[in-house]
């Protein structure tokens, strides 16, 4: 690791924290982080000097400052805070789980994330990403993309997550050129066995798409007949809001 800068060492170790190692210990830093142990230490003590890290016991987590930061980027402060009060009808309006996320080529990070009771088999969560080619987020971002957003997509791979991912370029690309007639988009069980989406893009005041937002839930309940005003409605409206604000 030499020639690593202090930054570089210390971007090593946040990036060893994933939704499945939210807690790691110090052994198990070192191999995420790929960085010395006495590098690994020595940094990470800095890092809890700063809030960046926290170490309660003898586990290491991501510190509350890096939470604070988080909430000044334009994605979680302006962006959310227009769209949120929609989720909110939405999940209402449907009772079932609805997200708001925007494309991180080649996946979708998600911004916000409103549930009920009922339990799904999903992986998304808040600050996470899912892949953009087999969800409706993804999906409904991509049919409003240049050509060039879409090819770094599936550039970068349509790796299969269930038996109904779509995994080739040309269905994809089918599958894309049919959301702008309908106004949603659709994932039938290819993010999560089980699990579908219906999402709506939420476009910014230059009518570029910059987020969409969605429905998820158990296949017998998550129709797009059914779903699918309700979602594009609450997305148009939220990009309104949205719009407004810049």
């Amino acid at each position: 690791m030499a020639g690593m800068g202090a930054l570089d060492r210390a971007a090593a170790i946040l990036g060893a924290f994933t939704p499945a190692h939210r807690e790691l210990t110090l052994a198990a830093l070192v191999q995420r982080s790929g960085l010395p142990r006495s590098t690994t230490h020595r940094t990470a003590d800095t890092m809890i000097r700063l809030g960046w890290l926290d170490k309660p016991r003898d586990r290491y987590r991501i510190g509350n400052r890096l939470f604070e930061i988080s909430g000044l980027a334009p994605v979680r402060h302006e962006l959310r805070e227009a769209v949120l009060p929609y989720l909110q009808d939405l999940y209402q309006a449907t009772r079932t789980t609805v997200q708001l996320g925007v494309l991180d080529s080649p996946r979708v990070l998600v911004v916000e994330k409103i549930t009920g009771h009922r339990p799904m088999p999903m992986l998304s969560q808040v600050g996470g990403t899912i892949p953009a080619h087999c969800s409706g987020i993804g999906r409904a971002i991509l049919a409003w993309s240049d050509a060039a957003t879409v090819d770094a997509v599936i550039d970068a791979g349509l790796t299969p997550r269930t038996p109904w991912t779509i995994t080739s370029p040309v269905g994809l690309r089918r599958e894309l050129a049919a959301v702008p007639d309908r106004g949603w988009a659709v994932d039938r069980e290819e993010g999560n066995t089980g699990v579908s989406c219906v999402a709506a893009p939420v476009f910014g005041p230059l009518g570029g798409v910059v987020a969409a937002l969605s429905v998820t839930g158990p296949t017998e309940l998550v129709r797009a007949d059914r779903v699918g005003p309700a979602v594009r409605m609450a997305a148009a409206a939220a990009s309104r809001a949205y719009s407004a604000r810049r």
